[in-house]
């Protein structure tokens, strides 16, 4: 009996939607300087406006005034594309300075721009296993999808430890050979249960193990720090990471991700990461957006402060109201519903009678059971956003809609 592909894919389609978990996609038209407002494409045709909840544009970089006229700049000037990979034309003096620009951000010797943050964390991962013989990744249990993608492809071993756990790294630690390579990858900022790495000590324990590390501070970088060079630098430990990763996609408002570290060290991905060889390079007009937004935030305090300000008001209204939120040190608000079919009846009832967008996140993005809204007071958010917010989803969590399934 041969295979009917259509009635396969079908099915696999009908068994995620059977669970709750399928993702719709909702189409939105952000509005210049009026962000986190948003115009909202349902598919009956009919447009409203509606209220960002779930967004990674954690300052609203997205929408500055900087950050749109160095975009506009540049494709006046270059055009739309970069016409070519990295190394087959597309290196453009843009690249150039935003790779000095990232370099400088963390006072590391060099920097490396990717088409993602995915793309660099599989790129820079896999080739140091690659390149390190008898290498062993010891990684966070709750590290990104893009950092196992890497470290898989690397086709080296790897050990898990338990979340932020030391005592567990330590033991994992002792147990390899001194003389082996031996990296440590972790997260600054884990974006969905919004806790924060003990970094220094795990810096500690690849000094006295001599192992390298590998830090993703893709929800960091531009909101932690002085200059925003993420919670490394908030806690004064940049020197002590070996490579350190981070995105544009998020609070710097644009795309791209990038690495920093030693000369040698992005060199050797460089010329060795097929990810980064083997794909067209970002247009000028993006790589010009990233660097206007990476140097105003090295010096602006202004976009941070709100931010941290209405993070702090929106978690406190969320406690007083007795909201099932997980209490971590990041800026990143996670309620938890537990349950993955009431979790899409609350964004729904949220989209359809408060006009708010809130994506759910379900397995495996987060485990069963778990099942939550991601929130993020941005600092573009006003204090009538996020009061009106904590309002909407007391009144809900009071509700029979929910009272059933979080019980």
């Amino acid at each position: 009996m041969t295979i009917d592909y259509n009635s396969h894919f079908e099915a696999c389609i009908e068994g995620i939607k059977q669970e709750g978990r399928y993702r719709y996609f909702a189409a939105i038209e952000r509005i210049v300087g009026n962000f986190p407002k948003a115009n909202y494409y349902a598919p009956d045709g009919s447009v409203k406006e509606i209220t960002i909840w779930c967004s990674n544009d954690y300052v609203g970089m997205g929408q500055h005034p900087k950050v749109i006229a160095a975009a506009k700049e540049a494709l006046d000037s270059t055009g739309a594309g970069a016409g070519g990979t990295r190394n087959i034309s597309g290196t453009t003096r843009y690249h150039v300075e935003l790779e000095q620009s990232v370099a400088d951000l963390h006072n590391k010797e060099a920097g490396l721009v990717f088409s993602s943050g995915y793309v660099a964390n599989e790129g820079a991962l896999s080739t140091l296993g690659k390149l390190l013989p008898d290498c062993v990744f010891i990684s966070d249990e709750m590290n990104h999808a893009s950092m196992i993608h890497g470290i898989k492809s690397s086709k080296q071993e790897k050990i898990i430890y338990r979340h932020n756990d030391m005592e567990h790294l330590e033991e994992i630690l002792k147990s390899i050979d001194p003389k082996r390579p031996k990296i440590i990858a972790f997260e600054s900022v884990y974006s969905m249960d919004g806790d924060i790495a003990p970094i220094k000590e795990t810096c500690d324990l690849a000094d006295k193990y001599n192992a390298m590390t590998y830090l993703d501070e893709v929800h960091a970088v531009g909101i932690y720090g002085p200059r925003g060079g993420g919670v490394a630098e908030e806690r004064g430990l940049m020197e002590r990471i070996d490579i350190i990763e981070g995105t544009f996609g998020k609070a710097y408002g644009c795309m791209g991700g990038f690495i920093t570290g030693k000369r040698a060290v992005i060199d050797a991905i460089r010329s060795f990461a097929s990810g980064f060889i083997f794909t067209t390079s970002l247009p000028p007009s993006v790589l010009a957006a990233s660097r206007a937004a990476v140097e105003h935030l090295k010096t602006s305090q202004i976009e941070r402060e709100r931010m941290r300000r209405n993070v702090a008001l929106f978690k406190g209204l969320l406690r007083d109201a007795g909201m099932p939120f997980m209490e971590g040190e990041s800026h990143i608000v996670p309620l938890v519903v537990g349950e993955p079919n009431c979790c899409r009846e609350v964004t729904d009832i949220l989209m359809d009678d408060y006009d708010i967008y809130v994506q759910p996140i379900n397995y495996p993005t987060v485990p069963r059971g778990t099942e939550r809204l991601r929130l993020t007071a941005t600092a573009a958010h006003s204090e009538e956003d996020i009061r009106h917010m904590a309002q909407v989803l007391q009144e809900l969590w009071a509700s029979h809609h929910l009272l059933s399934a979080v019980a």
